[in-house]
């Protein structure tokens, strides 16, 4: 019973962290286009950042076109640890002055997503992703995930 249930957990695993590197660089990507073009209730209400504004505006492109490279697994670990990068420093400019916690300074977003992006940045952009597609990708994550399997097999087997 607990094998089957850990070949369905295997099977699962590259679905689950394909779906979790796309929602999560889809709604950054929404926070981006907002900023920008006032799409989705635009920024602070409903307006745009005048272009080239910093830090507002810089970041909305990150937001924008680093989360549309996560979206489709394209450049996925140096995209998203910039978008990673991106939220460090937003919390720590902007909301951390307010108060310690992001409870308390309304930065559990900038928090939320500098996590999530460094752990993106940690798996890659597996086996959905436009990164496999890539010259001389595809080989090296094959022997990569051949390892990988060889090695969660030999554990699970001790």
């Amino acid at each position: 019973m607990a094998r089957t249930q850990q070949q369905a957990l295997d099977v699962a695993r590259p679905i689950v962290l394909t779906a979790f590197r796309v929602v999560v660089g889809l709604l950054f990507a929404c926070h981006g286009a907002a900023s920008m073009f006032g799409v989705f209730g635009g920024a602070k209400g409903g307006g745009t950042i005048p272009v080239g504004q910093w830090p507002g505006w810089w970041a909305a492109l990150i937001q924008l076109v680093g989360g549309g490279l996560v979206v489709v697994g394209l450049g996925t670990r140096i995209a998203a640890l910039i978008c990673s990068g991106s939220m460090a420093y937003a919390y720590f400019t902007v909301h951390q002055e307010h108060a310690l916690l992001p409870l308390q300074n309304n930065g559990e977003p900038s928090v939320m997503f500098c996590w999530a992006f460094l752990a993106i940045a940690a798996i890659g952009g597996g086996p959905y992703a436009l990164d496999r597609l890539l010259p001389g990708r595809s080989a090296a994550r094959s022997a990569h995930a051949d390892h990988a399997g060889q090695s969660s097999r030999a554990t699970a087997a001790g």
